[in-house]
């Protein structure tokens, strides 16, 4: 039998937004993902003087989104929740502080590149730094929690967390040699990571809440269908999609892939759905996350015989599979590990919900139907993006700062 030392005095850290992970991750990634698409719109409308032959603007808000934005999230997230795994504790207090820095001493110099500010060659090595330091010394953290205890099932996670890194480096090598297709594939890579990690842990998770969400406040004991085939062909079909469009976009091959990562995610769905989510937003966020994700895939195999913009079904899966599956779980973890109910979230939540599926709409959907206004369309996007992080961080960054009601250290 495995026996987990616990510490012998009880974790103290500076400030109660060090506590643990979760708190300061989120907390920044709320922020940033204001900032960021501030300034991406002020880039995107060239009212800045980025080096456009050193980056494609394009790549810039791409990397940012998911280099900057997304791994804050997940960072948050895996090093509260190995913690819960593996009974192992995560860096907590300067610690914490110091792979923090790391992160936000890269989002600031990609900030400047955007700014357009002198000394590009200077902030991009920076960036270089800070990026590496940060996931290289998440992804240590971590892989030493799991060897420590030998839950060797979760190297699953940190391989994935380990392309990201190759990913990152892919970008800042194809900026460094002038060679924006190294940026693109470390873009793509990415994305199809971070879909692929959405895709394990939310078929972990997801399921697991339903349960729990609806169980815990009704009669009925609530048991959603899984099955170990739907999970294996999700990651098989998945893996297949994501080396077809990156390297090989042969288009029968990306439209049977894709068709068949919408059709196992969507049995799955199938197996989940229980009608009391719809009473609970922290439920039927999730629920229509992957709903999104599922309609994404219909959309990637379609795009090559319909001939609309690639760039349509690659926003639907980062807007349902990122946007709404990342607000939807810091929502709910953020009450949870903060010792609140997750039961009787503030009714900011379900607005919050609501703008992310304005985002989907106008970014993804009236392109669709029209592309005679699409800046018009862009433009309500963004701004839908903007007025839901921003009540994100009205409603969770003060919870998030405080410590906890029943004084516990988390």
């Amino acid at each position: 039998m495995l026996h987990i030392q616990l510490p012998t005095s009880r974790p103290t850290s500076p400030h109660p937004i060090l506590n643990l992970a979760f708190r300061i991750f989120f907390s920044a990634a709320g922020l940033f993902a204001v900032l960021t698409m501030l300034l991406w719109a002020l880039v995107f409308m060239g009212k800045t003087d980025i080096d456009v032959t050193a980056i494609n603007p394009l790549y810039w808000h791409g990397h940012e989104m998911l280099y900057g934005y997304t791994i804050a999230v997940i960072a948050g997230f895996l090093l509260t929740a190995v913690k819960t795994w593996t009974g192992v504790m995560m860096p907590y207090g300067y610690r914490l502080l110091g792979i923090f820095s790391c992160w936000a001493v890269a989002r600031i110099s990609w900030g400047l590149v955007g700014i357009g500010v002198s000394s590009a060659n200077l902030w991009f090595a920076l960036a270089a730094v800070g990026d590496l330091a940060f996931m290289v010394s998440m992804a240590w953290v971590i892989a030493k929690a799991v060897m420590a205890v030998k839950q060797y099932k979760q190297m699953g996670i940190i391989s994935k967390l380990v392309l990201l890194t190759i990913g990152n480096g892919l970008c800042y090598w194809g900026i460094y040699s002038g060679d924006m297709s190294y940026v693109r594939v470390g873009i793509y890579l990415g994305l199809y990571i971070i879909i692929a990690l959405v895709l394990t842990i939310g078929r972990r998770v997801v399921p697991f809440f339903i349960e729990r969400g609806i169980s815990a406040t009704s009669t009925e004991q609530v048991k959603v269908k899984n099955s170990k085939v739907l999970d294996i062909l999700s990651l098989v079909t998945f893996l297949v999609f994501m080396l077809a469009d990156i390297f090989y976009p042969n288009k029968y091959l990306i439209t049977i892939s894709a068709l068949s990562v919408a059709l196992v995610n969507g049995i799955r769905l199938l197996g989940w759905y229980h009608h009391g989510i719809w009473r609970k937003p922290l439920l039927w966020s999730l629920y229509l996350a992957f709903v999104g994700m599922c309609s994404s895939f219909i959309l990637f195999a379609l795009q090559p015989w319909l001939h609309f913009s690639h760039s349509i079904a690659l926003h639907a899966l980062a807007l349902s599979g990122v946007g709404m599956m990342t607000l939807a779980m810091m929502s709910r973890v953020s009450l949870g590990h903060t010792g609140r109910s997750i039961h009787q979230p503030s009714k900011a939540v379900s607005v919050m919900f609501v703008l992310m599926i304005g985002v989907f709409i106008f970014r993804v959907l009236m392109p669709l139907i029209t592309m005679d206004y699409y800046i018009v369309w862009l433009m309500i996007a963004q701004t839908s993006w903007i007025l839901c992080f921003a009540l994100f961080c009205m409603t969770y960054i003060p919870m998030l700062s405080r410590a906890r009601p029943d004084k516990l250290f988390g």
